[in-house]
């Protein structure tokens, strides 16, 4: 019994870590997107895009992604992944050189998408 009790704790403390996007050594903070008036915010569990006065546009947490990578280059730390809730595939990369990040979006029905994004 107390073996069962022991591993509902473990499961309840394990389960909710699991959910989080793990951004490895992504820096943490936030970057802004001119083109759509956009803010790319990124926790130590999430990225979010939101408006500049806070207001949440997308959650790739809640809405789920797939083939997630983290990694880093020469050219400094990267992250990519696909989210099927929005239909696009995403990398991420900081350059060492700068302060910005740059996104590019590859999108099935549209032109792919690429911006550097300015530190906020």
């Amino acid at each position: 019994m107390k073996r069962l009790v022991l591993a509902l704790v473990v499961a309840a403390i394990l389960v909710p870590a699991a959910s989080a996007l793990d951004l490895g050594n992504f820096p943490l903070g936030s970057w802004f997107d001119a083109n759509w008036d956009a803010v790319w915010e990124f926790t130590s569990g999430n990225i979010r895009i939101l408006a500049p006065d806070g207001t949440e546009h997308f959650d790739f947490d809640k809405a789920g992604v797939q083939n997630w990578k983290i990694g880093a280059g020469a050219d400094g730390p990267n992250i990519s992944f696909d989210c099927e809730a929005s239909g696009k595939s995403y990398k991420l990369s900081k350059p060492l050189t700068s302060a910005a990040v740059i996104l590019e979006i590859t999108r099935p029905a549209e032109a792919n998408y690429r911006v550097e994004m300015a530190k906020r």
